[in-house]
């Protein structure tokens, strides 16, 4: 079928307008209640090793698990979406992992730990590729790189609000029916997800064609522009993806930049309590900073790199910055003013990272390899997830502190730079999203 003309720049503008504040915010709550789940074992950290008596290598591995479970189900979990539909599975999903993270509570040996965070990995694997994958349904490459900006800013709001909400709760709850703050962390933190989960249901539409909210001129605009996007990508076969040197070096990339986000989400609240803060509501209240000034320069880097098409130097860029920032952080350790600085510099520079990269890999598939490959990217970056946490764990009991494991997380943020860079050598991110 031919397609059509474009339309014309101000119906086009008003038409993704209404998109974006259609999806983008209501899939942010959906990440920001997965990435609390996440990630909220950094903040039980602070009181349930010393009620269980578990040494950091033992947190370092549960933290860490969680990622055995999400990479060997993350590609079977987006290769059903991509057949069923976002509606159904990301409500599963959500539902699935809300109860599982709720079930933390009652942890007592190391065991239960490792099982339980390895099975709210397996419940979880298929969410994060599958909303990427879900918006290369409705926006173009041209456009993707804010918008996946603007979702991911829940992994900073998350920080923002979940430090001082697990603070708090941690604190005020404490005691309250005989359980320890902790546990009424996992417990109330665990609720919201399976309540949005099954909102998911109620809310989403698996394709443009389905929005009834869209007019039928707003529906043929949005598909004729995502047929002309994926006439310029690859349509390889489910075998090819997992044959693709160009796939493999992405996940490469991603792993590098993962090892940076996981040794900030899971020991942040650890880093500022040595850095001579004991309170757990004031470690809470302080992690907001990192996150909040994070989420401003992920909008802003995002916005920049879709205005000016560049790509290539905006990604490395900000894995270069993490990686300054980190080490900054082992070298001021001990001071908390410059601590909070350097551990800012760190997170804006890892976070914002993340949803630029996500431009170069959906430039390259679409259909069922998209969902292939996409989700085999995030599962291999994601094992940085295991080894991130329980490496710096395990420097952490062999030396008595984090500054070690921290430079060797600041050389994989470099290392992860420096492969962007060869990667996408001799190519333009063009303005259409750039071709990885």
């Amino acid at each position: 079928m031919p397609i059509p003309a474009p339309a014309s720049d101000a119906l086009e503008q008003a038409t993704y307008r209404k998109v974006m504040w259609r999806l983008i915010p209501f899939l942010f709550l959906c990440y920001v209640v997965a990435y609390l789940d996440r990630v909220n074992v950094g903040f039980a950290k602070l009181q349930m090793l010393t009620d269980l008596k578990f040494s950091d290598t033992v947190y370092g591995l549960g933290a860490g698990i969680f990622f055995i479970g999400y990479f060997l189900f993350e590609v079977p979990s987006n290769m059903i979406l991509h057949r069923t539909g976002a509606r159904v599975w990301i409500a599963r999903i959500m539902v699935t992992w809300g109860v599982i993270s709720s079930c933390m509570m009652f942890v007592t040996t190391p065991t239960m730990f490792y099982v339980l965070r390895f099975f709210l990995g397996v419940s979880e694997a298929g969410f994060f590729p599958g909303i990427i994958l879900y918006l290369t349904y409705w926006f173009p490459s041209a456009r993707r790189a804010r918008v996946v900006a603007l979702f991911m800013t829940a992994i900073a709001l998350s920080g923002v609000v979940g430090g001082p909400l697990s603070g708090w709760i941690m604190q005020a709850f404490a005691g309250v029916n005989g359980w320890a703050g902790w546990q009424w962390l996992f417990l109330l933190e665990g609720i919201p997800s399976i309540l949005v989960g099954i909102s998911v249901y109620f809310y989403l539409d698996d394709s443009i064609a389905q929005a009834p909210w869209l007019s039928d001129a707003e529906k043929r605009l949005l598909i004729d522009n995502i047929s002309r996007d994926e006439g310029s990508r690859a349509d390889h076969s489910l075998k090819q993806v997992f044959r693709n040197g160009r796939v493999w070096l992405m996940a490469s990339i991603y792993f590098c930049f993962i090892m940076g986000l996981y040794g900030i989400s899971f020991w942040l609240p650890q880093l500022v309590k040595t850095a001579g803060v004991k309170d757990v509501l004031d470690v809470g209240l302080l992690t907001m900073i990192p996150y909040a000034l994070a989420a401003v320069a992920m909008v802003l880097a995002s916005r920049s790199s879709d205005r000016s098409g560049e790509r290539r130097w905006h990604t490395a860029g900000a894995g270069f910055i993490g990686g300054v920032g980190l080490i900054l952080s082992g070298i001021f350790g001990g001071d908390l003013a410059l601590a909070m600085a350097a551990l800012s510099l760190a997170t804006m520079g890892i976070l914002t990272s993340l949803p630029l990269f996500w431009t170069l890999p959906t430039s390259m598939l679409r259909g069922s390899a998209a969902a292939a490959g996409i989700a085999l990217i995030n599962a291999v970056g994601n094992l940085a997830g295991f080894v991130s946490p329980f490496m710096v764990g395990s420097i952490k009991d062999a030396t008595g502190s984090t500054t070690a494991g921290l430079y060797v997380l600041a050389a994989s943020l470099f290392l992860g730079g420096i492969l962007v860079l060869l990667a996408t050598r001799g190519r333009h991110a063009a303005a259409s999203g750039s071709r990885a």
